[in-house]
């Protein structure tokens, strides 16, 4: 099973700092984030990681290389002009999901999280049929605090809260997906939100909670946290 790393936005809630660098390259704890990522895939067993670009590409490129110091063998997804991430996800669909395999990890490129991606496996062979996704879902960060779907009792999330069933939970930007949930979509396919929901309301969407460490880093302020606290856990 292979994984894609989305690193294609302009990260403009970033600014100043990607002006001149693409936001997955951006440092905390003495290395790029995207590092932390290709480091977590290495350990769950992933070889093949496919990376999408557009703002400021070559640098990543330039930096990671073929992904041999890593372990890994990185594959880059050129959009020169940045799609969104469904449309993103189908660019790389030839190189992430070939015609013998169905399932991949998508991850967003600018997150923290100490999730183990092992426990993201496809479901029995019986059972794959029955599922598009699975999602991993957090406890709603204080800038979040509405969440995002509903993981109910039955393992399967919803957009709306089920009768004494889940609250509503924050989509970590991990998530496992079959190359069904895009049949008949094309790279203008905008945002993976809008397919995200359509799968979910025709019950296709399981979830798993992560309750260990996630960090969107999308601000400023959120990066220097996260580079303050990888820094106090150093030995």
């Amino acid at each position: 099973m292979k994984a894609m790393i989305l690193a294609a936005g302009k990260g403009e809630r970033m600014r100043p700092l990607t002006l001149t660098t693409p936001k997955p390259l951006l440092g905390a704890g003495g290395k790029p984030l995207i590092e932390y990522h290709l480091e977590r895939l290495h350990r769950a067993g992933f070889r093949d990681i496919i990376i999408n670009h557009a703002w400021l590409g070559e640098q990543i490129e330039y930096t990671l290389g073929d992904g041999q110091r890593f372990g890994l063998s990185l594959h880059y997804s050129r959009e020169g002009e940045p799609l969104e991430t469904a449309g993103g996800i189908v660019r790389a669909l030839p190189m992430l999901a070939p015609a013998d395999q169905n399932w991949f990890i998508v991850i967003n490129g600018d997150i923290w999280a100490d999730f183990d991606l092992a426990r993201l496996r496809p479901p029995a062979p019986g059972e794959e049929h029955k599922l598009d996704a699975i999602l991993v879902m957090t406890d709603n960060p204080p800038h979040h605090r509405k969440g995002d779907f509903c993981l109910n009792d039955d393992g399967m999330l919803s957009q709306e809260r089920l009768e004494k069933q889940g609250e509503k939970l924050t989509f970590t930007g991990i998530s496992l997906l079959n190359r069904r949930l895009f049949e008949g979509l094309t790279d203008q396919a905008g945002k993976l939100g809008p397919v995200l929901r359509t799968a979910i309301d025709n019950g296709r969407v399981a979830g798993l909670h992560h309750q260990g460490i996630w960090i969107d880093v999308g601000t400023p302020e959120r990066l220097r946290a996260l580079d303050q606290q990888l820094a106090a856990q150093e030995p």
